[in-house]
């Protein structure tokens, strides 16, 4: 409990920051979601220092999928993501040294596919029809899944979900996540008279599914990499990367769940 708490007080600060972005929309939510995905490149780059990635194309790489997916189509968002290879690779060649350059372009490349794609399509659902609302229930969806799991692992738990990733994860808790994810979001949807029962509970099934996903991905970046946690945003409760590792893949699915509905 004490350690959950934790996650809750550290997390306070982020949720007033979420607010204030989604609320306001527009370049605000473009800004500060593109704030957002380069502390997460920081901590992810920061991790494979070692193999000297370009930092810079991967930081550029982000900001130009931002401002494809905020004045532009996804179309333009996929011609941002085209034109960040070359940049990768030019900014490499430019950098004090050729040997191993590849590992650390595939670590460039990963952040920007990761991070960067996640951040502009959660820019794009920003901008589609009450696209402010499904963030929000896309959020709450995924923290609220996070925090069954949690609580069913911890009193259900027998059976190990990837013990190599994540040995503290545990069959029964993902179950417990993704029922209580897709209640979630069915609940928040009572409150918003435009989205029905039925997409309520489509949406809230992408994100229970998705946001595992995303968890299972950070865990064996981090395992490979050898770190516990990707950073100290959140002091002892980790980086943004740890908080936002099921987002960055819940937002993509509700930006595509969303769309095929509207």
């Amino acid at each position: 409990m004490s350690d959950l708490g934790g996650r809750v007080a550290a997390g306070i600060p982020a949720v007033i920051f979420a607010i204030f972005i989604v609320a306001s929309g527009g370049w605000v939510f473009a800004v500060g979601a593109a704030l957002l995905g380069l502390v997460c490149l920081h901590e992810l780059y920061g991790m494979y220092a070692d193999l000297r990635p370009a930092r810079l194309a991967g930081f550029l790489g982000l900001i130009g999928l931002v401002v494809a997916a905020q004045a532009g189509e996804p179309r333009h968002v996929l011609l941002a993501l085209a034109a960040t290879v070359a940049l990768v690779f030019l900014l490499t060649i430019a950098g004090p040294a050729i040997q191993g350059g590849t590992l650390g372009m595939a670590i460039v490349g990963l952040g920007v596919a990761w991070v960067g794609v996640a951040i502009a399509h959660a820019v794009m659902l920003r901008e589609l029809p009450h696209g402010g609302g499904i963030i929000v229930d896309v959020l709450v969806g995924t923290f609220v899944g996070d925090t069954g799991a949690y609580f069913g692992g911890r009193a259900l738990g027998r059976r190990r979900l990837a013990p190599r990733l994540s040995p503290n994860k545990t069959v029964e808790g993902l179950v417990a996540g993704i029922v209580t994810a897709v209640l979630a979001v069915w609940i928040a949807g009572l409150y918003q008279d435009w989205l029905s029962g039925t997409d309520a509970l489509l949406l809230g099934l992408g994100v229970a599914l998705a946001a595992p996903v995303g968890d299972l991905f950070e865990s064996f970046i981090k395992r490979d990499a050898g770190t516990k946690d990707t950073g100290r945003l959140f002091g002892a409760h980790g980086g943004a990367l740890d908080r936002l590792d099921a987002i960055l893949f819940t937002l993509v699915v509700g930006y595509y769940v969303w769309r095929a509905m509207v």
